[in-house]
């Protein structure tokens, strides 16, 4: 049997308490569990038993080198329902001063944003499959810009992303 999705991911994180007000602040995660320097959140709209675990290693910890130099593990992705929701999630990472890019690839409208250690992550809307022509396949060949106003016009801000992709039809 394949590999069907991520479950969770695991971050090692200076300090486990402001992490976590973060991510509750930012995208609504929830502490399911939680012990001396470490954390278990979950996703408002998700059935995993988690989908953050966060270990703390204290303020000593330096800065992660990924992709600098050396090798590991570059971002994570969040994917949202409608892009309402992610025009909402935009303007809490604005609000902030979390917020460092928003790309249009066509296919998938991405936020980026960086936590208090400096770790990157994405928050996603797919376009439906039912909407994919063959215009928007062509745009993966070129990253722009998101300009949300004009993909709230485009696709409306409750249709529902990722159905037929990531979400079965």
């Amino acid at each position: 049997m394949p590999v069907q999705r991520l479950n969770h991911a695991v971050l090692y994180v200076r300090d486990v308490s402001a992490s976590v007000a973060f991510y509750q602040e930012a995208l609504g995660f929830r502490v399911v569990m939680s012990g001396p320097g470490a954390a278990f959140l979950q996703a408002s709209g998700s059935a995993n038993d988690h989908d953050l675990g966060l270990f703390e290693l204290g303020p000593q910890a330096g800065p992660s080198p990924a992709g600098r130099s050396t090798v590991g593990l570059y971002h994570l992705a969040w994917e949202v329902d409608t892009l309402a929701e992610l025009q909402r999630i935009a303007v809490k990472l604005s609000e902030m001063g979390s917020l460092v890019g928003a790309s249009d690839h066509s296919t998938t409208k991405a936020l980026y944003a960086k936590d208090p250690d400096g770790l990157e992550f994405e928050v996603s809307w797919l376009v439906p499959l039912d909407l994919i022509d063959d215009e928007t396949l062509a745009g993966r060949a070129r990253v722009r810009p998101l300009d949300l106003a004009k993909e709230l016009e485009r696709y409306g801000a409750q249709t529902r992303g990722g159905v037929g992709v990531s979400i079965p039809a």
